[in-house]
């Protein structure tokens, strides 16, 4: 037997370990081997670790693999001379092997897990939209309950989100919008000059800012600065408990927080838009001027043919792009849960979401606005 580990067949068997059980010793204990005991059904049996010189992982491990995790942890509670710091390295190891096995193993991939995990996000995009469309009702219902009473508005917090989403988005929006006029005018003269039709370059950059980019370009800019913005300025105040502070006082967050910011995007992306596609042709004018040999007279001329239609077209969409993503950013930060990471997670939904559900609505809103000859 060796000497490392013996049995003892007193009145009460016992366990005795003897000497080094850690790194330097690892090749004796390899070869420990336990005596003819069960440890895990001979519950009178007790560990004996008064001659243990030294012990580190390595001889925990040892002990670990002779007596069992389960059976280890338990001897371990009782056991004769063993310090509180070597009890407690048994303890963790025991528990650490324990919570391994316990831990089921990876699963190969199936077709029904699949079936489940989209099943799982349909009813979380549902859900989703209830509570979008839940807000956007008790929103409405508050807005008609203030029309008629002009004194409960709140004048101050809607100028200043105009403010702030509006004139302070003034110069990235128009200056956006002209780089990427000049690209769709350096694009299509290049792609129009080999039919000997550069001077149609002109009608195209009118017609996609006045249709469609001049509103998508700013709706995304105010969905990725303003929706953010008002996701991380409501979670905040969720935070802070100064939501449940309005409330305690009887005043509705509804109608301090969330419709002034409405209002306000409301009143100022038509604005922008306008400006985007003042924007977009300008910069289609400089191009024209500087590389195709477009007067700026002639380009206006061109642009003065362009019914007015479409424009009104494009700035129509503005009202209904910046209700979604007012409401989708105070939405978001109405549901923060009480910490930073909170926070930032549902700043990121709401930017995601305004994003997807301005260019979702655009496309069928073109698909719409061309069946109809519009």
């Amino acid at each position: 037997m060796d000497e490392l580990l013996t049995l003892d067949r007193g009145e009460s068997p016992r366990v005795i370990l003897r000497g080094d059980w850690t790194l330097a010793n690892y090749s004796r204990l390899r070869r420990v081997q336990m005596p003819d005991v069960d440890p895990a059904n001979d519950t009178s049996l007790q560990l004996d670790a008064n001659e243990v010189s030294a012990m580190d992982t390595s001889g925990a491990t040892i002990l670990l693999n002779l007596f069992g995790a389960e059976t280890l942890a338990k001897l371990t509670q009782s056991a004769n001379g063993l310090s509180p710091e070597r009890q407690a390295l048994l303890q963790a190891v025991a528990q650490a092997v324990a919570s391994q096995k316990a831990s089921p193993p990876p699963q190969r991939w199936r077709l029904t897990d699949s079936l489940a995990d989209l099943g799982a996000w349909t009813m979380r995009g549902w859900r989703q939209v209830l509570q979008f469309l839940d807000f956007l009702g008790v929103t409405l219902v508050t807005l008609a309950s203030l029309i008629p009473r002009p004194w409960r508005w709140r004048w101050t917090a809607l100028t200043a989100q105009m403010h702030h989403a509006g004139l302070n988005a003034v110069p990235i929006v128009m200056l956006l919008n002209f780089l990427v006029g000049a690209v769709v005018a350096f694009l299509g003269a290049t792609v129009l000059a080999d039919f000997g039709a550069t001077i149609y370059t002109v009608d195209l950059v009118a017609y996609a800012f006045m249709r469609e980019l001049g509103v998508l370009l700013a709706a995304i800019l105010l969905a990725g600065r303003t929706a953010s913005a008002f996701a991380a300025q409501i979670g905040s105040m969720k935070i802070n408990e100064e939501l449940d502070a309005l409330r305690v006082q009887d005043l509705s967050p509804i109608e301090l927080l969330v419709l002034p910011r409405v209002l306000a995007l409301v009143i100022v992306l038509p604005l922008l838009t306008f400006l985007s596609i003042m924007a977009g042709m300008a910069g289609g004018a400089v191009v024209a001027a500087a590389s195709l040999d477009i007067s700026l007279a002639q380009y206006l001329t061109i642009v003065q043919d362009i019914p007015i239609r479409h424009m009104l077209l494009g700035i129509s969409k503005a009202p209904v792009f910046a209700m979604l993503i007012a409401l989708i950013g105070c939405l978001e930060g109405m549901k923060v849960a009480g910490s930073a990471q909170s926070v930032g997670e549902h700043t990121t939904s709401a930017v995601v979401q305004s994003i997807f559900v301005v260019i979702l609505l655009d496309a069928v809103a073109a698909l719409f606005f061309m069946q109809m000859g519009w």
